[in-house]
């Protein structure tokens, strides 16, 4: 069970069933599966007025606790910074959470998707002040941006939070109150090399040649302020435990390498407050000075669940679904979110998130991407140019959770005519044509009892079954192999049987009807995976066959022939 990101999942299948009520063949399937392999939350030390909650990995020999099947699935993406518009990093993450929140979705999990822009700090203000606007003015277009984008990609986030929304700074102060009462936060001078990009002190030994941060490979500035400071030294021992007793808490396993060289070389505390930026939320009771962008972004993950309560609370908020069950995030930020804040949320006696999973960075062309380098790659033309689906597809399918992974445009286009063309949209496209040109797309025979002891209906169970169990560990490119193994199969079963032979020789139509309905509930059991990579495509999908069963014409970008309906190939 190594390696997985272990859920616990609703054993009823009524909500599902009424949500997408036309695929109920396949996702009482997968309902029923994942009743069997439930897995459980158990509560480690410290006691449960401050207990942290991980993800156990079991089978049989689980661990019951007190998390119930009410309990909802709360997915994170990172809070995005607006000193610039969005990139396809930023919609790259995203668009892996919309399929893992898709996926908890069909399993029939209460699903809290949250994602939504950090717009606090020095690199905002003088991100505006080059621009010739306000900070809030500045903030407002760009956190707007994020959000056309996300509309543009399907993405179906349920909160979308703003460091700049008065809830969240209510939230923050009580949350510093809470940490300051309990002692670990104190007042110094603090001298150093300070990265503005990051907004981060850093170590020397840290920096490369001439003082420049590894990350933005530009020099660090010397700085010396009269800083509040976060204790974070004090659980150098708690964090160490933490991360031997439960690995799977930090993943993939390198990230938790990575995390383990950073804890067990000494943990040092760390300024939480800016004495010389203004844009920001005032310290509590030192309005001289405005708390540090990560101490602030950090607990947008809480504040975003808040349900518009007049005074919100941090124990009503946090009641309403914390801890998170998977913060989704980029490598370069895997520091503040797998040492940083549990080290917090533990000061302010609350649980952990029960998974950190940090993916890899994005290159185009085998290079890295950079402005001055002309090399960028800018979604909302991916999108105009190719459509949603497309890009969805492409970044699930060719670029492993975990892992860096490239762009280009040849391989972009091949990819996609390959699987979604060729392959599903191929499929599709032949057996409703071949329904509606015979069957005035009406099968005459139960397709389900035409499926029983056909060796194609097991073959497809165990592909549904695969792609589940991929999409459970993340491992998103495999769940989208496994999709395609289906649609390859239902090709070859057309390729072997030639149902439109039965038609055109007038024999037993009712059996060449009955191979199209097996075929026909083979598209409807990949379509339901499918709905965890696309929304637009599915919903088609969905359409087609339970509507009205009207031809399809999936588009290719460029290239490759698409098979014609109904003909043997």
């Amino acid at each position: 069970m190594a390696g997985r990101v272990h859920l616990f999942y609703s054993s009823s299948s009524a909500s599902i069933n009424h949500t997408l009520s036309p695929l109920y063949s396949a996702t009482s399937r997968l309902h029923t599966h994942a009743a069997r392999r439930s897995i459980y939350l158990r509560r480690i030390s410290p006691p449960p007025s401050t207990a942290h909650r991980f993800c156990t990995a079991g089978g049989a020999s689980t661990v019951r606790s007190d998390s119930t099947n009410s309990d909802p699935f709360v997915l994170t993406t990172p809070l995005y910074y607006v000193n610039a518009p969005p990139h396809m990093g930023s919609a790259y993450t995203t668009i892996a959470a919309d399929a893992v929140a898709r996926f908890q979705r069909l399993l029939g999990k209460k699903v809290i998707f949250i994602t939504g822009t950090d717009e606090h700090g020095e690199k905002i203000a003088t991100a505006a002040a080059a621009s010739g606007s306000s900070p809030s003015d500045h903030c407002d277009t760009i956190s707007q941006s994020y959000k056309a984008l996300w509309k543009n990609l399907d993405i179906a986030y349920d909160r979308f939070i703003r460091t700049t929304d008065p809830h969240h700074e209510v939230i923050v102060k009580e949350f510093y109150s809470r940490v300051l009462a309990k002692g670990d936060i104190y007042r110094a001078d603090y001298e150093g090399l300070y990265c503005i990009n990051c907004e981060e002190y850093k170590d020397e030994k840290e920096l490369i040649k001439d003082n420049c941060c590894p990350v933005h490979l530009k020099p660090c500035v010397a700085r010396k302020e009269d800083n509040y400071f976060f204790a974070l030294s004090k659980y150098q021992k708690k964090l160490e435990e933490i991360l031997r007793k439960n690995p799977e808490f930090i993943q993939p396993a390198s990230r938790l390498n990575e995390v383990r060289g950073w804890v067990n070389s000494g943990l040092r505390d760390f300024s939480i407050s800016r004495a010389a930026v203004d844009w920001g939320i005032p310290v509590p009771n030192d309005n001289k000075q405005t708390i540090y962008v990560w101490f602030d972004a950090l607990l947008g993950y809480v504040s975003a669940l808040s349900e518009g309560e007049s005074q919100p609370d941090l124990d009503t908020v946090v009641s309403n679904g914390w801890p998170a069950s998977l913060h989704l995030i980029g490598k370069d930020i895997l520091r503040f979110h797998a040492v940083y804040w549990p080290a917090m949320l533990l000061s302010a006696g609350l649980s952990l998130p029960m998974t950190v999973f940090g993916h890899g960075f994005l290159t185009k062309d085998g290079m890295k991407m950079g402005k001055s380098l002309g090399n960028t790659i800018e979604p909302y033309d991916l999108v105009q140019n190719f459509g949603s689906d497309a890009v969805r597809y492409y970044f699930l399918k060719e670029v492993e959770l975990g892992n860096d992974g490239d762009y280009s445009e040849e391989r972009f286009i091949n990819s996609v005519n390959a699987g979604l063309a060729n392959t599903i949209g191929n499929l599709l496209n032949r057996t409703l044509g071949l329904l509606k040109k015979n069957c005035d797309s009406t099968l005459s025979v139960d397709s389900s009892v035409a499926a029983e002891g056909n060796p194609l209906k097991e073959t497809v169970e165990d592909l549904v079954d695969k792609a589940r169990d991929n999409y459970e560990n993340l491992s998103l490119s495999s769940a989208c192999d496994a999709l395609l193994e289906i649609a390859n199969a239902g090709n070859l079963y057309m390729n072997d049987r030639a149902p439109w032979t039965g038609f055109k020789i007038g024999g037993n139509a009712a059996d060449a009807a009955a191979k199209v309905g097996l075929l026909e509930r083979l598209i409807t059991n990949s379509s339901v995976m499918l709905k965890f990579c696309f929304s637009k495509y599915q919903q088609t999908l969905n359409w087609k066959f339970h509507k009205k069963l009207k031809s399809f014409k999936p588009t290719q970008l460029v290239g490759s022939q698409m098979h014609p309906a109904g003909e043997s190939h």
